[in-house]
Formats: C-alpha cells, structure tokens, sequence
C-alpha cells in the first residue's frame, strides 16, 4: 500500500487543518490497560528518525504506525501500547520532531515528521526548555509525548515572536514564552 503523504499545511486553511486532526482515527491508547511488558528493541534519535535492533525504519507508513501508539507515562518512560501488551522504547530527546509551522488567525498549525499535525493551544502547549542562551522549544502531542521543534521551525516560530515584542506567541487563546523559565 503507497504512503499518501498529506498536503503542506502552509496551503491548508485552519478549517482544513482542523478537519485533517479531526479525521486521523489514532487508536484509543489511553483507554488500553495490557497487563504485560516487555522490550520493543526501538529507540527514537533525537533527530526523529526511528531504530529497530539497530536498524533504522525507513518507510515512513510503518514510523506513522508505530507513532500512533506512543504513550508517555509519568517517570517520562515512553511505551508502544496494544491492548495486549505495552512495550518500553528508548527516546533520545522527544518521540517527534515539528518540521514546519504555519499561523492562521489566532492559531499556529506544527506539521510533525510523522506527517501528523498539532494546533497549539490549552491541549497543546509550546514549552520552553533549556535556558536564555540555549533555549530549546516542544509541543505538546498527545498521552504524554512531545514534538520538539527543528532548528527551522524554531526561527520561524521566533520570528513570530518578535513581532509581538516580548518573544511570545499565542495560539487558541493561550501565550507562551519562547523563553525558558
């Protein structure tokens, strides 16, 4: 089965974007309760890219799969979740990475490279990390997990800041501070 991938988001309006969210069935992780655990063999690179037994996948259908079952619990442990079992992965920095941004009205659209899309807001804060000098910024995703963004869509999301004078942008209502506390 060919991988479709979904159109850029800079050519969506916010109702499209909204619609694509809406219409990406995710299975329901959260009310799954699998009394085994073990080892899932993968890991993902701080860089995105994901490895199983040391080899990397590389079609991105089978990356988008396995995504759609990430789960986070509260020790910051990240799982693949089936209704069956949960097994543990390694996650060098965050399970996403946010390639792309775009702003429509008074909300910022991430374009992650799982090719899911994530409209920040209450649901979906922008955290800064790190400190003043080496500030680094996530989105929050989904059950736990994070995006964090790319050197690209971090100086697109700063410019965006700067135009509103106090390195903050603001998303559904809700302002966030591209500075770490």
């Amino acid at each position: 089965m060919a991988y479709d991938v979904p159109p850029d988001i800079a050519s969506l309006s916010l109702l499209e974007i909204a619609e694509a969210v809406a219409a990406r069935r995710l299975p329901p992780v959260d009310q799954w309760q699998p009394q085994a655990s073990g080892d899932s063999l993968m890991r993902i690179a701080a860089d995105g890219r994901w490895f199983h037994d040391g080899g990397q996948i590389t079609r991105p259908a089978m990356v988008r799969a396995f995504s759609s079952l990430l789960w986070r619990d509260e020790t910051g442990q990240h799982w693949l979740v089936t209704p069956y079992e949960r097994q543990s992965i390694a996650v060098e920095d965050a399970a996403f990475v946010a390639v792309d941004v775009v702003r429509h009205g008074d909300a910022l659209a991430f374009r992650l490279n799982t090719d899911d899309t994530v409209i920040a807001g209450p649901d979906h804060p922008i955290i800064a990390r790190g400190d003043p000098e080496t500030p680094a910024l996530y989105l929050a995703v989904r059950h736990g997990t994070e995006a964090r963004l790319n050197r690209s869509t971090y100086g697109q999301l700063a410019e965006l800041a700067l135009e509103s004078g106090d390195l903050s942008v603001a998303s559904q209502g809700q302002r966030f501070s591209l500075v770490p506390a």
